[in-house]
């Protein structure tokens, strides 16, 4: 098939066609042209023995002539994770087994024998029992462990279209692989040999080989390896930007089962790190893709990204007329061939009202489940699953909001009783005053595949309330169909699972994050609040989520925040420095087993829609 390609280039450049004196056609070759020439460079210049020039560029190259007997990591990891454009070619030839034996023990012989003579330089007996020593070790490994000898050679070899910037890349990659004990020479004089033995030619020539010999044992060949570079680059994922070290792109598909355990997603970074616009990134993307995705937004950030996608924005509060109902029973709300819709509804309004009410003991708990189950009776709901169905047009149809109660019919319950008039005196704003749109039935249908949820005009201390009501919300939508994707972002998480919270609705959270893989979601918890994120129950919850996010993104952080993490990741002392010194736009991820430092890119027109 190769063959046939540049048959047809040659073909179209040089064949002619012409007519002759009787009008039948000719065609034939001007010239020769092979498929080497159509590969081969313009021109190469190897007049100068520092570089060679090669179609406008220049190229020159180091060779590894020696390095610390003794290596704890990988050799090349601290060229290999710079952003350099280096060629690296690694020559590994095996010994013969018997052969080398042979020679070993002859030599052990005759050192040891000038070992016995040699007694008047100290320096020359130091040099002589250190070959007698290694000479001895390697033939045990050969004869005891099954280890086997090869001869290495190393060359690197970098380029660019300027000679005062590859002088620069040829003295940072010297000083970067002298500090690992790595010595190098530049191959002047023999750059054509060089170059050739980075190319996939397999050609390494006798020129260097008598200057870079250098030999090893099978285990040492693995300080050797060179894919070592931390790189993501899943078939079917979005791009999400560079490695810092190495400019490798990162692809992450956090759909892929098969590779990640889920695709939940932590983000956390301070103010003005760049976590809400690598958040906006990633809603615009998916929505390219057709995936669900639903949105909380306690800061107002994500209407104007609504409006360009053509999403549906929900807003609650004092000036919206939006209303959902927390009494609403959806049929969505627990899957096919389960049971038990009140006693699921009853569990969240504990949690919603622990909310209401502050942390209220078990006796109170109890007479707030024995109201809720009065409420719903007196709408004709009780545990049997079917008083959640009435008939209609002679079909049997689930229940509307307009058959649910409201927040003032459970206030006039409370009144009617003694133990429970301190509940109604705390439900009073949302019956009669600032919150008093929590009152209300249901009056939106919801489906669109990009939702907002705006709870900003709820103000600090009852933003909460909106994000408890609009959670509850999405997540009986997101169990309606496991066979299609969604997503659900949690802005600000730590209101819900912080010290303000209460264990219910923490518990409510946790348990988002830990089944929603098997409804085909994610869940993506965002925040700049860490020690708040952490702050409820000695922070089993925030571990909790933390632990059941595959992928997690750190941005810069502060201190304090980073001795926080520390305490609930596995994060180095090498990370923590970076996380601290990362600018803005980049950020540490974990994606599954992998660490990588990424700047975050996206295309001019991206940033029109966010911004």
């Amino acid at each position: 098939m190769k063959r046939n390609f540049f048959k047809e280039i040659r073909n179209k450049i040089h064949k002619k066609e012409t007519v002759d004196n009787k009008g039948k056609s000719l065609d034939f070759l001007d010239g020769a042209f092979s498929e080497k020439d159509y590969l081969s460079p313009s021109y190469i210049n190897s007049s100068n023995p520092k570089y060679l020039e090669i179609d406008n560029i220049f190229y020159a190259s180091l060779l590894i002539v020696n390095y610390y007997r003794e290596q704890t990591e990988l050799i090349l990891k601290s060229i290999i994770d710079t952003n350099i454009d280096i060629n690296i070619s690694i020559f590994y030839e095996k010994q013969d087994t018997y052969k080398t034996i042979r020679d070993l023990t002859y030599h052990i012989g005759n050192v040891g024998a000038d070992l016995k003579t040699l007694n008047q330089n100290r320096q020359d007996i130091d040099i002589a029992a250190f070959t007698y020593n290694d000479a001895k070790y390697i033939r045990k490994e050969i004869q005891i462990n099954n280890e086997e000898l090869y001869y290495l050679y190393i060359y690197v070899n970098t380029f660019s279209k300027d000679l005062k910037e590859l002088e620069y890349l040829l003295n940072k990659i010297e000083g970067l692989l002298q500090s690992k004990g790595i010595q190098t020479r530049r191959a002047y004089f023999r750059q054509e040999q060089a170059y050739k033995a980075c190319l996939p030619i397999m050609d390494n020539n006798k020129i260097l080989k008598e200057v870079t010999k250098r030999n090893v044992l099978t285990s040492g060949l693995v300080s050797t390896y060179p894919f070592i570079s931390s790189a993501i680059f899943d078939e079917e994922g979005i791009f999400i930007g560079t490695n810092i070290y190495n400019n490798s792109l990162v692809f992450i598909d956090r759909y892929n089962t098969e590779k990640y355990k889920n695709a939940n997603i932590c983000i956390f970074g301070t103010s003005g790190a760049g976590k809400s616009f690598y958040t906006k990134l990633l809603i615009l993307r998916y929505r390219l893709l057709g995936i669900e995705q639903y949105i909380i937004d306690p800061e107002r950030e994500y209407a104007n990204l609504c409006n360009k996608l053509e999403g549906a924005l929900l807003k609650i509060g004092p000036g919206s007329d939006t209303y959902i109902n927390i009494f609403d029973i959806r049929e969505e709300s627990i899957e096919d061939n389960e049971q038990g819709y009140l006693a699921n509804k009853i569990s969240k309004l504990v949690g919603f009202f622990n909310l209401v009410f502050g942390s209220i003991n078990e006796e109170d708990k109890a007479i707030l489940e024995e109201k809720l189950i009065d409420l719903y009776k007196l709408k004709n709901i009780t545990f049997d699953d079917k008083t959640l169905y009435k008939e209609e047009n002679e079909k049997s149809v689930f229940k509307n909001t307009y058959d649910m109660p409201i927040l003032e019919e459970l206030y006039n319950l409370f009144n009617e009783d003694e133990k429970t008039k301190i509940f109604a005196i705390k439900l009073i704003p949302f019956i009669k005053g600032s919150l008093k749109f929590f009152n209300n039935y249901t009056n939106v249908e919801i489906n669109n595949k990009l939702i907002i949820a705006d709870v900003y005009e709820l103000g600090e201390e009852n933003l909460k309330y909106g994000m408890y009501l609009f959670t509850d919300l999405f997540w009986d939508k997101i169990k309606k169909n496991r066979k299609i994707k969604k997503a659900i972002y949690l802005d600000e998480i730590w209101r819900l699972i912080g010290v303000t919270s209460n264990k219910e609705v923490a518990s409510f959270i946790y348990k988002i994050f830990k089944t929603i893989r098997k409804y085909g979601g994610s869940s993506v918890a965002i925040t700049q609040d860490i020690s708040d994120l952490f702050s409820l129950e000695d922070g089993i919850y925030g571990k909790s989520i933390l632990n059941n996010s595959s992928i997690k993104t750190f941005f810069s952080l502060e201190e304090e925040n980073i001795k926080v993490l520390e305490k609930y990741t596995n994060i180095s002392e090498k990370e923590k420095i970076e996380i601290k010194s990362l600018k803005r736009g980049e950020c540490l991820m974990f994606v599954g087993d992998e660490h990588i430092l990424t700047k975050i890119e996206s295309d001019k027109f991206e940033k029109n829609i966010i911004v």
